[in-house]
């Protein structure tokens, strides 16, 4: 052990690569620089059975700031995020204004975010039908990949693209070898929701074939071109043999699912509770078994928030006027594990869905694991500790949440960004977060 080391955590229960074990965990310089056994003769905060885990990577988050930070913005998004144990954090490109179409764009919105992340962020570009021309260069000015729709996003600036315009879009991305992520329902599938507060209405609107559907294209399109491509927020079980299949076949396709579509069920959605709508929707009971069994078997290879909030007015309690979208940061960990440890998953699990392999995704080789080398990032939770969600305890800007009143397993004691503590029973440092490019 190096004379420089500043920072060591002493746990029985430390999350690494190889399994849960006791160990004592060395910080030198911002970095990691040693797993030692834990009666390793070093001066160490003593974390005793609280697990020790990497900080979490959340690769989909909707900030919305410029433009709409009323609904969500960098400081209220990453202090939610601090407090559920996710020490890094990728921004969507739209539901901001302007979304992260141009380099200029992206400048907006990294002006936006200096000095006001109490995590690290990154940044995803934007796909649209209009800017093939600016995919190079946003590559190059880091950001992480595009994201582009295949159905209508929500919102009039971000317009989603025909399959021709994937195919222009997805041949420009391929030629650097960059990521296009992808949310993929089929437009010809989907309907109006109708007027009124059942939710088996809105479900109705967007069945399973809207997404298969759109996979189906898209995987062909990968396939064509070699290309690396991502399905955002897989809801539908029914798309999982078609992943398998092309895997199999060598096309470049991993898929996230989300922390609403593996612990929430449409049998449980009140009539009236808007907070549980998003797109695509959340789907029954049988089909939430299907993606925990996707999940063991590594056909979905991650889960993300999908973070995407709003002012409490839009979500009326009309499904079909009720803007779609969960906020989940500070919940992700505690509603996953909640769901993992009663399926007879570990820690180790969790942490490499939820950090190994969305850092993994966006390339964030200092991220993802407690490992000589990488970024000091941990969450320290308390796994068997079990708390009710609140809706006035949740630090993101809008209190509304699907999880109100649930009762869950999990409590983030400390996050730690870098060998700093950053949050700490419910109390922040000042922003110690920095903005993050692409690297290679």
């Amino acid at each position: 052990m190096s004379d420089d080391v500043e920072l060591a955590l002493r746990s029985t229960r430390v999350v690494t690569p190889e399994g849960v074990r006791a160990a004592t965990v060395t910080v030198a310089g911002g970095t990691i620089e040693a797993v030692l056994p834990y009666e390793a003769e070093v001066a160490a905060v003593d974390l005793g059975d609280d697990a020790l885990l990497p900080g979490l990577v959340d690769t989909h988050v909707h900030v919305n700031d410029p433009g709409r930070a009323e609904w969500e913005g960098f400081w209220t998004a990453t202090r939610a995020a601090a407090a559920g144990g996710i020490t890094t954090l990728v921004d969507m490109p739209l539901n901001s204004l302007p979304p992260t179409t141009t380099v200029d764009h992206l400048r907006i919105k990294k002006e936006a975010a200096q000095g006001r992340t109490h995590v690290d962020v990154g940044f995803w570009g934007g796909a649209l039908p209009s800017n093939v021309k600016d995919l190079r260069p946003l590559h190059e000015a880091g950001v992480f990949g595009f994201k582009a729709f295949l159905s209508p996003s929500g919102v009039d600036e971000f317009p989603h693209l025909d399959n021709a315009q994937l195919a222009a879009s997805l041949g420009e991305i391929t030629e650097f070898d960059g990521l296009l992520i992808v949310h993929a329902e089929d437009p010809s599938h989907l309907t109006d929701a109708p007027a009124g507060p059942a939710y088996a209405g809105f479900l109705a609107s967007r069945p399973h074939a809207a997404e298969t559907d759109a996979i189906a294209q898209l995987l062909r399109e990968a396939s064509r071109l070699n290309a690396r491509v991502h399905v955002l927020h897989l809801s539908s079980s029914a798309a999982l043999p078609l992943i398998a299949a092309a895997r199999a076949e060598g096309v470049r396709v991993t898929v996230e699912t989300c922390p609403h579509y593996l612990t929430l069920s449409a049998e449980e959605v009140p009539d009236g509770a808007s907070e549980f709508k998003c797109c695509p929707p959340i789907r029954e009971a049988a089909n939430r078994d299907l993606l925990w069994q996707a999940l063991a078997d590594g056909t979905i290879d991650c889960v993300v928030t999908d973070h995407s909030p709003s002012t409490a007015d839009l979500k009326t309690p009309d499904f079909a006027t009720a803007w779609g979208g969960i906020s989940g940061l500070q919940l992700s960990l505690p509603a996953i594990w909640t769901e993992a440890r009663v399926r007879g998953h570990q820690l180790t699990d969790v942490t490499q869905w939820m950090s190994a392999k969305t850092a993994a995704l966006a390339g964030l080789d200092r991220k993802g694991a407690i490992a000589p080398g990488r970024d000091a990032d941990f969450a320290v939770l308390a796994p068997e500790d079990t708390f009710t969600v609140d809706p006035a305890r949740l630090h993101h800007r809008n209190p509304v949440t699907a999880y109100a009143g649930k009762t869950l397993h999990g409590v983030v004691k400390s996050t730690w960004l870098r060998g700093q503590r950053v949050y700490s029973e419910g109390e922040f440092t000042e922003p110690k977060g920095r903005l993050l490019t692409r690297t290679g």
